[in-house]
């Protein structure tokens, strides 16, 4: 078993005159299953069907689309494990300069909107063989949405690629229930049954059980209608009681979402991340020194997908669901024994999770025959009286690939969410997290702290947060160690203002952090958060949210997040004044920059309020002893200057 045909060469050596599908894909050909076009090819294969993969094709030729020559059955098009928009560009829309997924992180490999651009390139050549597009590109545009580099409500990328279906989710069931009605003659206008999947029809006569949406016309006119679709879409996300949804276009075209396919079980998890992938890059791409992407992931191990978790910013609902899927602890174990025997494996496993670490469960047993709450989350605004908060699976896994000869550490990266954590009554996982599964420092996403923004991001309150870190304090000293908690913040999300910006300024004065890093909110397609900056309006409630949308205002509230920073001072100023706070320029120890007229640019905003609650890494003025003894010394070099 090798790696699957990239050229013509490649088919004449294994014998092969024509593959049925020719996969094209945004991505570098990482034959590994964090990536999703090796999944769906590998899935195809295990069920008989020959696929070959055009990775990156040169999107101005033509002629780069038939390199493997014309498919039995169709085409399969991705844009690659991220949206090729979030790939390319910065929030501030400026183009990022590198890009993980490609051959020595080479950026400008792959096209703007890449789904819809090689659907296109596709069907200049081949005008009659089906197209299905898939991945998440394709499953978060599959209806109307609104796409914030354009600042335009897009039509489905369905229409705009020129594909026949699209293959929503993450595709293992529908893509093998359409390969096998294209095999069996099934002309692909008439595959409109398959769960997961999105068709067009100028007939909706024979659709029952179905809603009708805003038609996109009226959307484009009324953001209000557009935010009431959202909202009828987000009911409609689980598979046992998601409708049919309807949405029509000009000229009595109709796009049709048929609901979720079903949630693998645990053996059909299994059974997919048990293909016989190769587990790195082609090598075809090593004189160009691999792709960075795989550093990461090459010593990872999923072990769940789906989330519910809720989070508004997080398309997760949309694409994988909120039902949680898990592998089995033996083959979790199985897939750990390879890692151990790769001549790089340095005995540190990066990461044992998925989209949630710490969720290995469904959050109540109903869902497993009733689905999930149409109109209720599991964690947000509190936890679900039904919800069942238990960390006995993940530590009995976790121990388990401790306990293999070779493995040295055990660690958990893939994110914790710390209201679930404190839900559950035992804290035997959260005391064995602290003691063997982080190393310094854990990384935790409070985003905020003023709760009129939290509850805008379906995020727990302060409360619950604070909670959690003198809980990690009291642990962390129970053990004897001094760990640190890392907090990513987030700037300008619905709902901000440069009020609650400077709320969260000085909850970090009070702290005396400031973060390194901070992430302006990105309206990504198909999310709750991107709808309310687009309407102006929070679909759920139905009610309008303040969008800080003005490039100069969501400069000031990033800047109030790194008062510290000499950079920052005139937009801090600014800042605060506008938010009528000028009580926080001065020399009070409560204060969070200094008058004009009175700093010195060369030392660091301040305040003198330096106290430092357990837990959290004070990146700038809890120093290290290493900068505490360098000024110590410049400090001994200017007394002895000066006869001291």
């Amino acid at each position: 078993m090798g790696f699957l045909p990239i050229s013509a060469e490649d088919m004449r050596k294994e014998g092969i005159e024509q593959l049925d599908f020719v996969y094209v894909i945004g991505d570098a050909y990482v034959d590994h299953p964090s990536f999703g076009h090796a999944i769906i090819s590998r899935v195809l294969e295990s069920h008989g069907y020959r696929v070959g993969i055009i990775s990156q094709p040169d999107w101005k030729d033509d002629c780069s689309i038939s390199i493997l020559g014309s498919p039995k059955l169709g085409f399969l098009v991705s844009a690659g494990n991220m949206d090729s928009m979030v790939n390319h560009y910065f929030v501030s829309k400026k183009h990022r300069q590198n890009d993980a997924y490609t051959p020595g992180g080479e950026a400008y490999k792959r096209p703007d909107y890449a789904a819809v651009v090689y659907g296109n390139l596709i069907r200049r050549t081949y005008k009659n063989i089906p197209i299905i597009i898939g991945g998440i590109e394709a499953s978060l545009r599959r209806l109307a949405h609104y796409d914030y580099w354009s600042d335009k409500l897009k039509r489905s990328i369905l229409l705009d690629s020129q594909a026949d279906l699209i293959s929503y989710g993450m595709g293992e069931k529908s893509i093998i229930e359409i390969a096998d009605a294209l095999a069996g003659g099934i002309p692909v206008s008439d595959i409109t049954f398959v769960p997961g999947t999105v068709y067009k029809t100028k007939d909706i006569s024979g659709i029952y059980d179905s809603i009708t949406l805003p038609a996109y016309e009226s959307m484009k006119e009324d953001r209000r209608q557009y935010a009431d679709s959202f909202a009828i879409q987000y009911r409609n996300t689980d598979p046992f009681t998601a409708k049919t949804l309807i949405e029509e276009y000009p000229h009595q075209v109709y796009v049709v979402q048929n609901p979720p396919q079903p949630p693998l079980t645990t053996a059909e998890m299994d059974d997919v991340y048990e293909l016989p992938y190769m587990r790195t890059y082609h090598p075809s791409y090593e004189e160009k020194g691999g792709v960075p992407a795989i550093s990461e992931i090459k010593f990872s191990l999923l072990s769940n997908r789906g989330c519910f978790g809720g989070c508004n910013f997080c398309a997760l609902t949309f694409h994988q669901g909120r039902i949680l899927q898990t592998r089995s602890h033996e083959s979790i174990v199985e897939e750990a024994k390879l890692l151990i025997k790769d001549p790089d494996f340095k005995g540190y496993i990066h990461d044992v999770g998925g989209p949630t670490a710490n969720f290995r469960k469904p959050s109540c047993e109903k869902q497993l025959t009733k689905g999930v709450c149409a109109d209720r989350q599991c964690l947000f605004p509190k936890p679900c009286p039904n919800l069942s908060a238990d960390h006995t699976d993940y530590l009995s896994l976790l121990r388990k690939l401790r306990a293999l000869p070779g493995i040295k550490k055990v660690f958990i990266r893939s994110g914790i969410r710390f209201d679930y954590l404190l839900a559950n009554k035992d804290d035997t996982f959260f005391r064995e997290l602290v003691e063997h599964h982080i190393s310094g420092q854990l990384k935790v996403a409070p985003e905020h702290i003023s709760d009129a923004v939290l509850s805008k991001m379906g995020k727990p309150g302060r409360t619950v947060y604070e909670q959690f870190v003198r809980k990690y304090g009291k642990i962390n000293e129970s053990l004897g160690k001094k760990q640190f908690l890392v907090p990513y913040l987030m700037s300008s999300h619905p709902g901000s203002t440069l009020k609650e910006a400077v709320e969260l300024a000085e909850y970090l004065r009070d702290l005396g952090y400031m973060p390194e890093q901070v992430q302006d909110f990105y309206p990504t397609p198909s999310t709750v958060s991107t709808v309310m900056y687009y309407t102006g309006i929070d679909p759920r409630s139905g009610k309008t949210v303040y969008v800080c949308k003005n490039p100069h205002e969501k400069a000031m509230q990033r800047a109030l997040i790194q008062y510290r920073n000499p950079n920052n001072y005139d937009l801090v100023y600014e800042a605060l004044t506008k938010a009528g706070r000028k009580d926080l320029i001065g020399f009070d120890p409560k204060c969070l920059i200094r008058p004009k007229n009175n700093i010195n640019p060369k030392r660091l905003n301040r305040p003198q309020n330096t106290k430092e609650p357990f837990g959290h890494n004070h990146t700038n003025k809890a120093m290290s002893k290493e900068k505490k003894q360098k000024k110590t010394t410049i400090r001994n070099i200017h007394k002895r200057k000066k006869g001291g």
